[in-house]
């Protein structure tokens, strides 16, 4: 089972960037979370990781996800808000994913309420910091196996 994680703009900023919303972890510790959980849920999962402060090569690592990966977990950032580029680019795939955010985006500023990434996704987690990650991948393998 092959899952691509997919990070957005700012998160390579983690550990530095505003700590009280979003911790003083990094996006490595993250992906070296997520990879031991991984393990642990069932040793035929294989991650990818990718991280990008642009839109467009986000929307072209989910395009060349198509026929590669069985799933795909995304935090889209501040892209959540703004991008339907992103947003048909999940679509196009058809691949499932899951929709990730460190910060509870519902209980921060009214813009952030919207997503056009999650009507495109089997679902959407928020609020429980690099906890979510684990998340969404055990969402996904359930859905997949």
């Amino acid at each position: 089972m092959k899952i691509l994680v997919i990070n957005g703009p700012n998160l390579n900023m983690l550990g530095i960037r505003e700590p009280e919303i979003y911790g003083s972890f990094t996006l490595e510790d993250i992906e070296k979370e997520l990879i031991s959980y991984a393990a642990e849920l069932d040793s035929n999962i294989s991650l990818e990781f990718f991280q990008s402060n642009f839109e467009g090569e986000i929307v072209d690592k989910i395009q060349s996800a198509l026929n590669c990966f069985d799933g795909i977990i995304i935090n889209p950032a501040a892209y959540t808000h703004t991008s339907v580029a992103i947003s048909d680019a999940v679509a196009a795939v058809g691949i499932k994913t899951v929709e990730v955010h460190l910060s509870n985006i519902y209980s921060r500023e009214e813009f952030r309420h919207n997503s056009y990434i999650a009507p495109k996704c089997m679902g959407q987690v928020a609020g429980f910091s690099k906890t979510g990650y684990k998340m969404a991948l055990l969402g996904l393998y359930e859905a997949l196996k």
